[in-house]
């Protein structure tokens, strides 16, 4: 099979199947996220994207995308259930994401979880050139650099976690958590989003395993594996680009309209998932109304919700708790023709959420965690015309970045309340000042910047960043 000097690991490949007009399926590159950052670095060189494709049963033999070679990893329905939605989503995604919800632990998933990153290290280890350079991705992958050192103990190994890494006191709670810090330390440099993390990291791998560590060191058998921060970002161009575009002005002009062209537009676009706080969103929202403070006629909210994992209970629930209060809002404060909170729970395009995100002032992104948010990043960043507040939570990655946006505790009602107050009778010159600066970090720390430095910190000598 072929080689590669660079190897990216991830749960899902960077393609997406659609229909062709004659009706046929087609595999094409997704649009936006890693593959977006990593792209003019894959196509220099070598390089080869192991990864799921989404179906289950035999792997389908793709393609080279954009000279990138695809290494397809077969996983059967049992695997999807008990790994991904199992292991991986319904145990270690709530307890990353400070417990939100309670994280189920069942003995059968732990071993899947096992049998994927097994799956998923032999692979790798086949698309390696001697002493390649191999990047694994996030948290379903967490046994992988272990499992690949095992392997090939000549490969150089980075692993990066997108999501938050709870402290210590959460992470005790799992079962196999020695055999899974052992696994991540298989690297030899582990990325976080943010240095809180990375000290959680630390603090966990002395604890647990008994090994000399500092948040930036950690000493394994004759090995230190280095640990940072390295925040993740967009591709800033881009977005800046797409909101530039005729069409996207156009169109956010005529979304105005269609919503019976409010004073102000409030919007949030977030996942269905319990940790992006949209209940407590939702909740504040109707009560700013029923105390006055706001008029449906003068303001509307849009809240884009994407559907997400639609097989797990939990994410279940949630929607119909959503759908509910939505429901609620509008039956009470609504009238004919004047909803008070326009509800969409379906995917949109790029183009569509440029548009989105030029129509509305008020950028309400206020998850309970978060690694990071990129919606709040791509918001900032189609804001070309400095216009537009961006609210949000002290709990997403993004605060570490954007200390000028309108910072909040979701979990504090009131302060939510007065917060989304304060954005919407904020001065222009405010919301300019504000924007202008955050959209001058975000110029200069982009996804690209973050890809570069991730991996000029894995070659030998080089310091992860602070």
């Amino acid at each position: 099979m072929r080689q590669s000097s660079l190897v990216v690991v991830a749960n899902r490949l960077p393609v997406d199947d659609t229909v062709a007009p004659d009706g046929a399926f087609e595999w094409r590159r997704s649009p936006g996220g890693l593959v977006s950052a990593l792209h003019p670095i894959l196509h220099d060189k070598p390089a080869t994207w192991v990864g799921w494709a989404g179906g289950t049963g035999d792997a389908p033999t793709l393609p080279d995308v954009d000279g990138i070679h695809l290494h397809t990893v077969p996983l059967s329905a049992d695997d999807v259930r008990e790994h991904y939605e199992g292991f991986a989503n319904a145990t270690l995604w709530p307890l990353y994401h400070d417990a939100v919800e309670q994280p189920v632990y069942h003995r059968r998933w732990w071993e899947a979880y096992q049998r994927v990153n097994r799956r998923f290290a032999e692979a790798a280890a086949q698309a390696a050139e001697p002493d390649a350079v191999v990047w694994v991705q996030d948290y379903h992958l967490q046994l992988v650099p272990g499992m690949l050192r095992a392997l090939r103990p000549d490969l150089r190994i980075g692993f990066f976690l997108h999501v938050p890494f709870p402290p210590p006191e959460l992470f005790m709670q799992l079962p196999r958590r020695a055999e899974l810090l052992l696994g991540i330390l298989g690297a030899d440099l582990v990325g976080f989003q943010r240095s809180q993390a990375a000290h959680n990291f630390a603090q966990l791998a002395n604890r647990v395993l008994k090994l000399p560590a500092t948040d930036r060191r950690i000493a394994v058998d004759d090995r230190v594996v280095r640990i940072g921060a390295f925040p993740v970002s967009i591709d800033t161009a881009e977005m800046e680009a797409l909101a530039r575009r005729p069409e996207v002005v156009q169109r956010a002009q005529r979304l105005r309209r269609d919503l019976g062209d409010p004073q102000k537009v409030i919007l949030s676009v977030d996942r269905m998932d319990y940790t992006k706080g949209i209940e407590q969103r939702l909740k504040a929202y109707s009560e700013l109304i029923a105390d006055g403070h706001v008029k449906v006629r003068d303001t509307v909210m849009v809240q884009v919700a994407v559907p997400s994992r639609e097989r797990v209970e939990q994410y279940q629930i949630l929607r119909d708790r959503v759908e509910r209060e939505v429901g609620r809002i509008n039956g009470e404060f609504g009238r004919v023709g004047e909803p008070a909170v326009h509800y969409l729970n379906q995917p949109f395009d790029r183009v569509e959420l440029a548009a989105l995100y030029r129509a509305a002032d008020i950028m309400a992104v206020t998850p309970l965690r978060d690694g990071m948010n990129l919606v709040a990043k791509e918001y900032v960043a189609a804001r070309v015309d400095d216009a537009g507040a961006l609210v949000l939570s002290e709990f997403a990655g993004a605060a570490a970045e954007f200390q000028q946006a309108y910072l909040v505790n979701p979990h504090d009602l009131d302060g939510l309340k007065l917060t989304l107050m304060h954005a919407l009778e904020a001065s222009p010159q405010d919301v300019s000042s504000r924007m202008r600066a955050m959209r001058g970090h975000l110029r200069t720390h982009d996804i690209q910047a973050w890809a570069t430095s991730y991996l000029n910190a894995l070659v030998p000598g080089a310091s992860p960043a602070a």
